[in-house]
């Protein structure tokens, strides 16, 4: 199964890929450098595929819980201040995703969309501490009666050049479920209310939808 924003790029692979595969086949006569250059094409489209791929998760809803909002490691634990919404002090919980990850954005908790921000910026590498601050992102804020109000900011990377963000302000959001997807490696950022409880160790593998990140102290 594959994400929906994939479409583009994967009937321009497939192009590229059926493209490569007949100009070898009738203009390279050296039969290894023939299926050399197929094989690329065809390896072009299977990364491109893999990318994008979107597995069915069902995720066990559980208000008490913050679940992991993508696939990928956990790399800060920390006490920060988060200056864009709430301007005091949270738990920050981020997520790195390589390009070898599954790259769809999930609502880590069911609950009202408060606040929905993109912010045009760089492309610096996304562990830099400075990439939640300067690069290309989106702020999202969900309320819920559980934690109150927690964020989640999707980071542009290296590579990432573009962020989808579906959340929209007055939206009621099921915690699973689609939220956008972050093209070619990249993080997301969790803010947390001080005294949550956290659930993962830094370098964990995080599974989008799967992984408790946090549980109501």
């Amino acid at each position: 199964m594959f994400h929906k924003e994939g479409g583009p790029s994967i009937l321009l692979g497939t192009v590229f890929a059926v493209a490569v595969i007949l100009i070898a086949e009738k203009f390279i006569d050296i039969n290894w450098l023939r299926i050399l250059v197929q094989i690329a094409g065809l390896a072009v489209l299977i990364i491109i595929l893999q990318f994008f791929r979107n597995p069915k998760r069902i995720a066990i809803r559980n208000s008490d819980h913050i679940l992991a909002p993508v696939d990928g490691k956990v790399v800060v634990i920390e006490e920060v201040y988060e200056g864009e919404f709430f301007k005091d002090k949270r738990l920050q919980v981020s997520i790195f995703m390589s390009p070898i990850n599954v790259h769809v954005t999930r609502y880590a908790m069911d609950g009202i969309i408060k606040f929905s921000k993109y912010h045009p910026g760089k492309f610096l590498v996304a562990w830099h501490p400075k990439a939640s601050e300067e690069n290309e992102r989106t702020t999202v804020v969900i309320e819920n009666e559980t934690f109150g109000q927690i964020l989640y900011r999707q980071i542009a990377g290296a590579l990432a050049r573009r962020i989808v963000n579906y959340a929209q302000e007055g939206m009621q959001v099921v915690q699973g479920t689609d939220a956008g997807f972050i093209k070619f490696g990249s993080r997301v950022d969790l803010f947390l209310p001080l005294g949550t409880q956290i659930n993962v160790e830094l370098n964990q593998k995080a599974i989008g939808g799967k992984t408790i990140i946090a549980t109501k102290a």
